[in-house]
């Protein structure tokens, strides 16, 4: 688990050297449009999200699941660097799905890796503990990014060339990842019955609720827009995106532990009630101080969803078919991401900023309602 964590933060610290410098780059360098930079981003986690369901599906069948983790993470560590070499928009788009495809062949499979190794009363805790170590990543990322464009202002491209290094570091600690956590389990006599293999409808109703949630839970990148737009410059847009990952990072290890105690359900709707907030503030809200504080609250979401979340797929999936069950809820989110990328920049672009904000904050209103009203009781355990 430790070993994964490290893995997660060296790839996290070159993904997101990037990503806060991406809408400037692809609006301001390359010429793309808000509706472009939805569908970049829209289109990237949708394929994603169909690799996550044949990755995890493929995952319960084989018997290791060390070598497609291994993989997942060399194809995007491969083509995250050659974004320094673009010079149209399109050809981002290639790389970014390039890169995200590698996400959706990795996530699924590492994802069930973490329910082997964790004890039932333990889920919350691995899963944020995880999670805490991608945001670290996504903490040392971006201020090693700030740090290299004080010293070679504009220099954007080395500094999307230089991500060769950390992903290069992940591919090789994974190769350190012992064989055992990828074993699928299995009765005495090797045969996995059917019905271990099907996925429960408490599960898929829970997936119902969240896809209404994702449909307002667009990229990210509208929100470094926002602030870009509003402060002026991208400059401080690294440093921005480090601090929010700090509040994600101090915040998953004990929003995690919380679900462990008090219940997966009641963290994961106080998380979206959160993000609801969020978004309206960021809807209403117009001084470039008020929206970095928005913005730093935002993290406080993601410290009580994104573990809680893969620890319930955990509980309510059998073991044979938690690969599968973790590549349906990857899938959820990643093609909840693509529609909504494209709504909201369509929102953008035809209303403004107040609409388009708004319409999340209200779609992540109504799923924290319906998650009481419609998802399983062992939600609430």
């Amino acid at each position: 688990m430790w070993t994964l964590g490290w893995v997660s933060l060296a790839t996290d610290a070159a993904t997101e050297a990037i990503y806060p410098l991406l809408p400037f780059f692809l609006t301001r360098v390359l010429g793309a449009g808000a509706i472009s930079l939805g569908l970049i981003e829209g289109i990237a986690e949708a394929a994603s999200s169909i690799f996550k369901i044949i990755s995890g599906r493929l995952s319960d069948r084989w018997p290791r699941r060390q070598p497609i983790v291994l993989s997942g993470y060399a194809l995007s560590s491969a083509a995250r660097p050659f974004i320094s070499l673009a010079t149209m928009w399109p050809q981002v788009l290639a790389l970014r799905l390039i890169d995200r495809v590698g996400k959706g062949i990795r996530s699924a499979p590492r994802d069930a890796m973490l329910a082997f190794w964790a004890s039932e009363r333990s889920r919350g805790l691995v899963y944020g503990f995880h999670r805490a170590m991608d945001h670290a990543g996504a903490i040392v990322g971006p201020l090693a990014a700030t740090l290299f464009l004080v010293g070679y202002p504009g220099r954007y491209r080395a500094l999307f060339a230089l991500t060769a290094v950390p992903g290069a570091i992940a591919v090789f600690l994974l190769t350190r990842v012992p064989e055992g956590g990828g074993q699928v389990a299995a009765a005495p006599t090797g045969h996995v019955s059917r019905p271990e293999r099907e996925l429960p409808a408490e599960l898929y109703r829970y997936l119902f609720v969240l896809t209404v949630f994702t449909l307002g839970n667009s990229t990210d990148a509208f929100l470094l827009l926002r602030l870009t737009d509003a402060g002026g410059s991208p400059q401080m847009m690294p440093v921005l995106w480090a601090l929010l990952h700090i509040v994600k990072s101090g915040f998953s290890i004990a929003g995690g532990s919380l679900s462990d105690r008090v219940g997966r359900r009641r963290v994961i709707v106080l998380g979206w009630l959160v993000y609801s907030m969020v978004y309206a503030g960021f809807a209403m809200s117009t001084a470039y101080g008020t929206l970095v504080l928005w913005f730093l609250i935002y993290g406080l979401y993601f410290g009580l969803t994104e573990g809680v979340e893969r620890a319930l797929i955990a509980d309510l999936a059998p073991p044979a078919a938690r690969g599968s069950a973790f590549g349906a809820y990857n899938a959820v989110v990643g093609v909840g991401a693509l529609l909504a990328s494209v709504l909201f920049g369509a929102l953008w672009e035809a209303f403004g900023t107040t609409v388009a904000f708004g319409t999340g904050a209200s779609l992540a209103l109504l799923a924290s309602i319906l998650l009481y009203v419609m998802a399983p009781s062992r939600a609430g355990v």
